[in-house]
């Protein structure tokens, strides 16, 4: 008999509530019903895509990697990304997926008020130092730095962010790069950038691996650095080969559940790697992000 997680069973409980209320009411959902259905959805601004290259200095290319959660917290985050704060928003709380400088600049953390910092407990120590200078050199209050550990779920108001293990050196040999689940109302998001692949620990742990009974994910945001399948940075970086393969055994093996119409979004694209028509070499459900795109991520 297959044993069925807290999460499978109320992913089943409540798309069998939803089935039932149609089919009693002909079609008329009560509020309540239409209330839970438009909850169940996670709003992504990608505030940069690109990899350590940047926009240049000519202006082209993309932003560093980064990303705006239900405009309450961000991952990762530098200078060049400033301007893609909306008007109104103060976000207080960011992650750091490592301690790369295209995607960790404490700076850049304290202009736009940052209080609370969550990062891996490997490289705590080294994150201090920084926002302690940072915050010495810009005369700002120092946030909070949180250590995280693998598996250790964190809450965002109504969002859960769980930091996973990412296939990611840095100059720090004992740092432990990081990948996030975030999660909310039924949404299960993957957010991948920088790893090479997804580690087993990892994808046993959110239940994509088919080793374990597992419901999986129904969205998902992996960094492509290269388009080369054979590019040498496969040993710290994925291609969109990487991604499409992955993409593909979720699917065959049920651990990907997207809503109709959802794409899988790649990131961390280097100028240099890809065409710049990308989304037209890209098979279905890719579709490469651009700087300033927003996406609403739903459950099925």
């Amino acid at each position: 008999m297959a044993i069925m997680d807290r999460r499978t069973f109320f992913g089943i409980s409540a798309a069998g509530a939803l089935a039932a209320a149609s089919t009693t009411l002909e079609g008329k959902v009560p509020e309540a019903i239409k209330d839970f259905v438009k909850d169940k959805s996670l709003k992504i601004k990608f505030m940069g895509t690109g990899s350590a290259g940047g926009i240049g200095k000519n202006g082209l290319g993309r932003r560093h990697s980064s990303i705006l959660v239900n405009d309450d917290f961000i991952i990762d985050f530098t200078d060049d990304s400033l301007d893609m704060i909306p008007a109104g928003v103060h976000p207080e709380t960011i992650f750091y997926t490592h301690s790369h400088k295209d995607h960790f600049q404490p700076s850049a953390a304290l202009k736009i008020g940052i209080k609370k910092v969550y990062l891996s407990h490997s490289w705590y120590d080294i994150a201090v130092k920084a926002f302690r200078q940072a915050a010495t050199e810009a005369g700002a209050a120092m946030p909070e730095i949180i250590p995280t550990y693998f598996g250790m779920d964190v809450k965002v108001g109504d969002v859960t962010v769980t930091p996973l293990l990412a296939n990611h050196p840095t100059d720090y040999i004992y740092e432990e790069a990081q990948i996030y689940l975030i999660e909310k109302d039924g949404v299960r998001l993957l957010y991948a950038t920088d790893t090479s692949g997804i580690p087993g620990k990892s994808a046993r742990h959110i239940g994509i691996d088919k080793h374990r009974e597992g419901y999986g994910i129904n969205a998902l945001i992996m960094e492509a650095t290269s388009s080369d399948p054979d590019d040498f940075r496969l040993y710290c970086h994925s291609s969109t080969d990487i991604v499409e393969k992955t993409v593909r055994v979720l699917l065959k093996t049920d651990r990907l559940h997207m809503p109709e119409g959802q794409k899988v979004y790649i990131t961390h694209m280097s100028r240099k790697l890809h065409p710049k028509n990308i989304n037209e070499t890209l098979p279905e459900p890719l579709r490469a992000a651009e700087d300033g795109l927003e996406v609403i991520f739903r459950a099925p």
